[in-house]
């Protein structure tokens, strides 16, 4: 079988199969790794899968304070994407106040905002609550069965 023709029977297969493109980036930093999955079948946009593990990462504590990202090109092409996008997601996390950049050195975590970091736990929070809420009304709990529960569990952590 000819070139051309192994290309053309191939992009058919390819065509009808359905796949998912994992890709990792790795950046060993003083034992600390940043790891990035991009997911070419989840419909989220790249740059906000990139933004969103970042973000998560510095949130979590995995990324610390000070500590250099990998470049925006080399991040691009570790991944195997356009610079844009890396970009688009790294003028997002500045934008937020999770990274700064130093020019001609990189870009680098953030010291912590201890408001924003309060807010998006709350907006984590609220998200939960509201699951809580239509699971409680799928199960037929009243408000005062819901609130027991809650107070319940949390007698329990404490």
């Amino acid at each position: 079988m000819d070139v051309p023709s192994f290309l053309s029977k191939l992009n058919q297969t390819l065509d009808r199969s359905v796949y998912t493109v994992y890709t990792v980036h790795e950046q060993k930093k003083g034992g600390e790794a940043l790891n990035i999955l991009i997911d070419n079948k989840s419909g989220a946009p790249i740059y906000d899968q990139i933004y969103a593990q970042i973000k998560s990462q510095i949130i979590s504590g995995a990324l610390k304070e000070d500590d250099m990202l990998p470049s925006i090109r080399n991040l691009a092409k570790d991944l195997r994407i356009s610079v844009i996008t890396t970009k688009r997601a790294y003028d997002e996390l500045e934008r937020e106040g999770f990274i700064y950049t130093v020019a001609g050195k990189g870009c680098f975590v953030a010291a912590k905002n201890v408001e924003l970091l309060r807010e998006e736990n709350l907006k984590k929070i609220e998200e939960h609550m509201e699951q809580i809420v239509k699971l409680a009304a799928s199960c037929n709990l009243s408000r005062e069965e819901l609130i027991r529960m809650l107070r319940y569990i949390m007698e329990g952590s404490e």
